[in-house]
């Protein structure tokens, strides 16, 4: 009886000896390769999920692999009979937000003024011919989040969208969080994590209904971590003190007039013209990187008077506060638990993961799931309804215990769904870490948090979070709904903004640089405010109101 192979939720018998790769091949699915299934590129990667132990032990150009990963032509079946399951490093239902919403009006762009242009039959990049055609003129926009990863095709003499692609960051081999895969790709030589994102990047672009060579510039947002991995540059530097990209050294060095990095894109052999571009935006600063300028882009607080906050929160928490007499910032390392790992009951935002969560005195608990099927875990947005719940049925203290003295709660009991006090602690101190910075930031502005004009939540989890809960419990400022403003992914909407103005590209280069960053780490007080934060209450709440 052969073994039942599950790629991708598609399933075939397979037979001892046969390679997943084959296997994959023979269900009709793409798993990236630029070597033949030697093992030599290393970009065909698989998770396993179930069913290690009836595949073949990993082979040498494995060996740079931990955990449920292997590379697909060198795993092969080894048993006659069981289940392996397991997915590319794309997983086609994961949850991805891939625009913006509620954005201020003031940031729209009237008419683009495009680095590429057309004259006649001639086609111009800062003036200078690079080509003679007649096709569209389009440019690509990309988010590289730590976790998930967006692509626009945009026309670029008329600012419209044509296609959107988005996926799961193929990188996470290297580890959920910045940190984790700096320490990778300072371990393992070859530049796996970037081969891996191009080769994913370079798939997602020639699924678009468009011909990559009328792309004739590219525009790049992502952390410092990110940015500077996709470029091939050496990250190490991000992660030690004082933290800074090569980059941020040189224009600090007064090697560079700016952290910006522009590129011929032919260099990372993505599919475009051949004289094609790639621009990556300038960091603000540390982790603070090219993302959060983007944000800055597509929400403006440098052009008004209103005090605000634009906070993104994820494995890496950015924040910006101010208006356009003073802006600060900060990054917040909150680590991967809002996205539900490293929690028990945890999972990304797939199918099957649980958002919102219901509690009463009487019923089990009341929860909906993506894609509507039997759960399977939590997502992040459904861990801070459950948290936030909890708190208001008083089940759960300021301190992160169970009233009742248990040390776990079942959320969905069919499932075997159980939420433990160890997780609530994992999620308490990646709060603490981002109520810290919140707070720190604010004392260095001098303005309290319930002061604050508009609060801006960016990103895929700001945006589903339930805002009731995230009050509640301490994650977002104490203040009225009608200043809490969710706006999903404006950083793909700052590098559409990038990518159709050079005026507005080039007012950014100069505005960061204006931009105070305040070391988190270096605040006598950051401790006693992370410990703050990692109580269940709302932030700035009076102390007595806390028993």
């Amino acid at each position: 009886m052969p073994v039942t192979v599950s790629i991708n939720s598609q399933v075939a018998p397979v037979a001892v000896g046969v390679s997943l790769f084959d296997a994959g091949e023979s269900l009709g699915l793409h798993i990236p390769s630029s070597c033949r299934k030697q093992g030599k590129c290393r970009e065909c990667l698989l998770e396993v999920v179930e069913g290690m132990e009836l595949l073949t032990p990993p082979a040498e150009p494995e060996r740079h692999l931990k955990g449920p990963f292997r590379l697909s032509c060198c795993t092969r079946v080894a048993a006659d009979a069981g289940l392996v399951r397991c997915h590319t490093m794309r997983r086609a239902t994961m949850q991805v937000e891939d625009r913006a919403i509620n954005l201020p009006p003031h940031t729209r762009l009237d008419r683009p003024d495009p680095a590429v242009t057309r004259d006649g039959g001639r086609i111009l990049l800062d003036g200078r011919e690079i080509a003679r055609a007649t096709g569209p003129l389009l440019g690509l926009a990309i988010d590289l989040g730590t976790t998930t990863i967006v692509v626009r095709v945009v026309d670029l003499e008329t600012g419209h969208i044509t296609a959107t692609n988005s996926f799961e960051n193929p990188q996470r081999f290297g580890g959920t969080d910045v940190m984790a895969r700096i320490q990778y790709d300072t371990d393992h030589a070859g530049h796996l994590l970037q081969r891996t994102l191009l080769g994913y990047l370079s798939r997602a672009i020639m699924q678009f209904p468009v011909d990559p060579r009328c792309i004739y510039e590219i525009v790049v947002v992502g952390n410092s971590t990110m940015r500077d991995l996709f470029l091939g540059l050496d990250v190490h530097g991000i992660g030690q003190k004082p933290y800074r990209s090569l980059t941020e050294h040189a224009f600090r060095e007064g090697r560079t007039t700016t952290t910006a990095v522009s590129m011929p894109a032919r260099e990372l052999k993505l599919p475009c013209h051949p004289e094609a571009r790639l621009y990556a935006l300038p960091l603000i600063g540390g982790h603070v990187g090219g993302d959060a300028a983007a944000c800055l882009l597509a929400v403006a607080p440098h052009l008004g008077d209103e005090i605000v906050a634009v906070m993104d929160i994820g494995t890496n928490t950015e924040l910006v506060m101010g208006n356009r007499h003073k802006l600060l910032t900060a990054s917040c390392p909150a680590g991967p638990a809002f996205e539900g790992r490293s929690i028990s009951c945890g999972m990304p935002g797939l199918d099957g993961a649980i958002a919102k969560v219901k509690l009463d005195d009487h019923n089990p608990p009341l929860v909906s799931v993506i894609g509507g099927g039997k759960p399977e875990g939590v997502c992040g947005s459904g861990l801070i309804d459950l948290l936030g719940e909890l708190r208001r049925t008083g089940r759960l203290n300021v301190y992160g215990r169970f009233a009742d003295g248990s040390s776990e709660f079942t959320v969905h009991a069919e499932s075997r769904i159980v939420f433990h006090e160890r997780d609530i602690n994992e999620l308490a101190q990646a709060k603490g870490a981002n109520v810290a910075g919140l707070l720190t930031v604010a004392k260095a502005w001098g303005l309290p948090l319930a002061q604050l004009d508009r609060f801006y939540l960016a990103g895929g989890f700001g945006r589903h979070l339930d805002i009731a809960a995230a009050r509640r419990i301490g994650l977002i400022p104490n203040v009225p709904d009608d200043r809490i403003v969710q706006v999903g992914n404006a950083a793909i909407e700052g590098a559409c903004l990038a990518l159709l103005s050079v005026s507005r590209r080039r007012s950014l280069e100069a505005l960061v640089q204006t931009i105070a960053h305040v070391e988190l780490e270096t605040d006598p007080d950051f401790f006693d405010r992370f410990v703050q934060g990692c109580q269940f209450h709302p932030i700035d709440e009076p102390e007595e109101a806390h028993e």
